[in-house]
């Protein structure tokens, strides 16, 4: 598997350094898409945030220093409270306590934190490669229609050219009016055809718009692919090995096992070391020879032993049983549909190949057919229909052929990114370097200091309104974050 992967990922980059310099290529489309689709930037916050619950569950076993201040003022005393002092009464305090023990709710706490940041690290790989896979479909969406749209402009301008051929021969009786019906017919669905194409093209541009962050321009052919398995069952191997979706949902259901332990911990005593000072200051002076000050510190050890809290420790075990049973179904459930996505993306790929090659000759078989029944027609053996019918099967193979190249790079591609294997680190992307997920880590996952926080986030995303389209919708501009 792993000489496979090498393979792959050295086809990957000899590939994407294919295309031509006056047009837009796939690997500029993808490292776009790779930097700029707010779908990935997003997931790399989200990221960040699994990042800081370690610090978070980290701090449950860290000391906690608090310190608290007061003035009182008593405003009547009498009897044996009377002690004849007026107030105000100053008192400052600190305590700080240190959690020597939790029942391995802490511990538990930690490791869970940082299996679903394993996890959250794998949802951001199937992220990168879902949304390579959405680019890529994109791109050879607006590659396949721009040339079904060029393919029914040339077949309307045949269609033109037949029509006006034929009420040329109307004119001296060598046809009848019906062949100009049928010719007048046909060039109006060859428009009707064209304007439907026009309109899928224009769809695709603006999908094209929202996955890459830019209108597509002159696109080069793609690529090829590289090498993909001999069979399904290779195919699946590969994807049960590398998905990050299985991933992700493996370390879920780790993470929602020590959760359990946590969960069971509320039920175990607890023992701390704990630190208290007190000051006291009499500020409206003394009572006879007593001094208006006094402190107090003490150290000891603390201990909380639950013995019936209402079912609640009870209810929490449960509840965290039942998600881990969760976590625990839906990895199955991933699997399933990884294995499903493997199989359907190899059949999808299959079916296009053959499809290519029927296609291929069905074009060469209609190209001969139309050249023999306009032959024909000549010397007065094929209708004008004949050619009609003959000009709109050569046509068909046409969009069908195209379609299928479509169908079978988009269909390899869904393969690769269900092995696994369509991530940027994969495509060997050279934009830029690539986001690390291990930087924001290590940066903060031990971090001590209650004051740190990061600059206010600013969308690294890019809008893909344009000053036109603002104009007319003030309320399409740019959101500002609150201020803080």
């Amino acid at each position: 598997m792993t000489r496979f992967r090498l393979l792959l990922t050295g086809s990957m980059l000899a590939a994407l350094a294919g295309g031509t310099a006056a047009a837009d290529t796939l690997r500029e489309a993808l490292v776009s898409t790779y930097e700029t689709n707010p779908t990935i930037t997003a997931q790399r916050e989200a990221l960040k945030a699994t990042d800081a619950s370690v610090a978070i569950a980290r701090a449950q076993g860290r000391p906690h220093l608090s310190a608290t201040a007061g003035i009182n003022q008593d405003l009547s005393r009498s009897g044996i409270l009377d002690t004849g002092a007026s107030g105000p009464t100053l008192s400052v305090g600190a305590d700080v306590s240190m959690p020597l023990f939790a029942g391995g709710r802490i511990s538990n706490s930690i490791k869970a934190a940082k299996t679903r940041v394993e996890a959250g690290r794998a949802l951001l790989r199937g992220t990168e490669g879902d949304v390579f896979t959405q680019a890529v479909a994109a791109y050879m969406d607006v590659i396949r229609d721009r040339a079904i749209v060029e393919l029914n402009q040339n077949n309307v301008k045949v269609l033109e050219t037949n029509l006006e051929a034929t009420r040329d021969r109307f004119e001296i009786g060598d046809v009848t009016r019906t062949d100009v019906a049928q010719s007048e017919a046909r060039l109006e669905l060859g428009r009707a055809n064209l304007a439907t194409a026009r309109g899928r093209a224009s769809s695709s541009e603006q999908e094209y718009r929202r996955v890459i962050g830019h209108e597509p321009g002159q696109l080069a052919p793609p690529p090829p692919l590289p090498p993909l398995p001999a069979t399904p069952e290779e195919a699946v191997r590969i994807a049960l090995a590398n998905n990050p979706d299985i991933v992700a949902a493996n370390r879920q259901a780790r993470a929602a096992g020590y959760d359990v332990s946590v969960a069971r911990a509320q039920r175990l005593p607890t023992l701390s070391a704990v630190g208290r000072g007190t000051y006291v200051n009499e500020i409206g002076g003394t009572i006879g020879n007593l001094p208006s000050t006094g402190g107090q510190t003490s150290v000891g050890l603390e201990t909380t032993v639950p013995i019936y809290q209402g079912g609640e420790a009870g209810a929490r075990i449960r509840e965290a049983q039942a998600f881990e049973g969760q976590t625990l179904e839906q990895a199955v459930g991933t699997e399933r549909s990884v294995v499903a996505q493997a199989r359907s993306a190899f059949a999808t790929y299959q079916a296009a190949t053959d499809a290519i090659a029927a296609n291929e000759v069905a074009m060469r078989a209609n190209e001969l057919a139309l050249e023999g029944a306009r032959a024909e027609r000549s010397v007065g053996t094929r209708t004008v229909l004949d050619v009609l019918n003959a000009e709109q099967e050569l046509l068909n193979s046409q969009v069908a052929l195209v379609t299928a190249k479509r169908d079978q790079y988009v269909a390899g591609f869904e393969l690769l990114n269900a092995m696994g294997q369509a991530e940027a680190q994969d495509l060997g992307l050279d934009g830029g370097p690539l986001y690390d997920p291990l930087g924001n880590y290590r940066r903060v996952a031990g971090d001590w200091n209650d004051w740190s926080s990061d600059p206010r986030h600013l969308p690294k995303a890019t809008r893909t309104v344009t000053p036109a389209e603002a104009g007319v919708a003030p309320a399409t501009q740019g959101v500002t974050p609150p201020p803080q």
